[in-house]
């Protein structure tokens, strides 16, 4: 559960309740269920009239990923580093054969570096290897990016959609006055808060809801693909089969340098580690 995100929405959905409460003494007026069938309904009908229904259920899966935790993280990018540092070693030492046992190990959740890994069991140049990676590596991007453009559509059209209930409330009030009933002015006024509902739900429900998802989700996406792409430059590193520490120098200038990975520190700690190992079992 990404904390961040939970507490943005706790903090901005207080601020406003906090100023409906403050503004009347009948906040129950903004509660209107027509209003948010009317938004909702169009926004998504709208969707999935121009896009894929596989892709607008992702769509809609990714309003509930803002509050989970990226798969790729900025300290994660170094435990990577330290992975293919590993797999150098293996492959100095048995060539790249031993990496098909290392595929086996890679989570079903990351399919896309398992199919660059068999590439480089393949022996494919690198040259090769490294464009056919690029080119998956961008088809990958391509395909989760197309919920965003969505969930952006879905942003710019609630408020439309909100503005057609405005237009269908304006309607009924306008008939209302044609039929010359009783309490007009008080008719009137009521139909009316109604009618402008909509459009506040639409307003809302694309400020809250869409467009954040919107760029969570990219901001997810972008990430991954940053960390596919080092990936592929150090598995294209190991089928030239260079050495674990020309590969940490390369692959670190991905990282900012506080997070730095290094060989030497790796290895004392594992050491120590090590010495402290066997100390406690005598």
């Amino acid at each position: 559960m990404s904390k961040a995100s939970l507490l943005g929405v706790i903090f901005g959905l207080s601020l406003i309740l906090s100023a409906v409460f403050m503004s009347t003494p009948n906040a129950m007026i903004y509660l209107n269920l027509h209003a948010v069938m009317m938004v909702l309904g169009g926004s998504i009908a709208a969707a999935f009239m121009g896009y894929q229904s596989r892709y607008v259920v992702v769509a809609f899966h990714a309003i509930w990923w803002m509050f989970k935790k990226p798969k790729s993280t900025r300290e994660g990018l170094n435990t990577e580093i330290m992975r293919l540092i590993k797999w150098s070693y293996l492959v100095q030492q048995k060539g790249l054969p031993a990496l098909e046992k290392e595929i086996r190990t890679v989570p079903a959740h990351d399919p896309l570096i398992k199919y660059c890994m068999e590439l480089v069991v393949t022996n494919h140049p690198p040259q090769d290897l490294q464009q056919m990676m690029h080119t998956a590596i961008e088809a990958e991007f391509e395909r989760q990016t197309i919920p965003v453009q969505i969930l952006k559509s879905m942003a710019s059209n609630a408020p439309a959609f909100g503005m057609i209930g405005t237009l269908v409330g304006l309607v009924a009030v306008l008939d209302g006055m044609g039929s010359g009933a009783a309490g007009l002015a008080g008719a009137i006024g009521k139909g009316m808060a109604i009618a402008l509902i909509t459009t506040l739900y639409g307003v809302f429900f694309a400020r809250m809801v869409f467009l954040p998802a919107a760029s969570k989700l990219l901001q997810k996406e972008e990430t991954e693909r940053f960390r596919n792409l080092m990936m592929a430059e150090g598995l294209t590193l190991l089928a030239a089969k260079r050495t674990p520490r020309y590969m940490q120098d390369r692959l670190n200038s991905y990282l900012d340098t506080a997070i730095h990975f290094n060989i030497d520190r790796q290895l004392r700690s594992a050491a120590q580690s090590a010495t402290a190992a066997a100390a406690g079992g005598r």
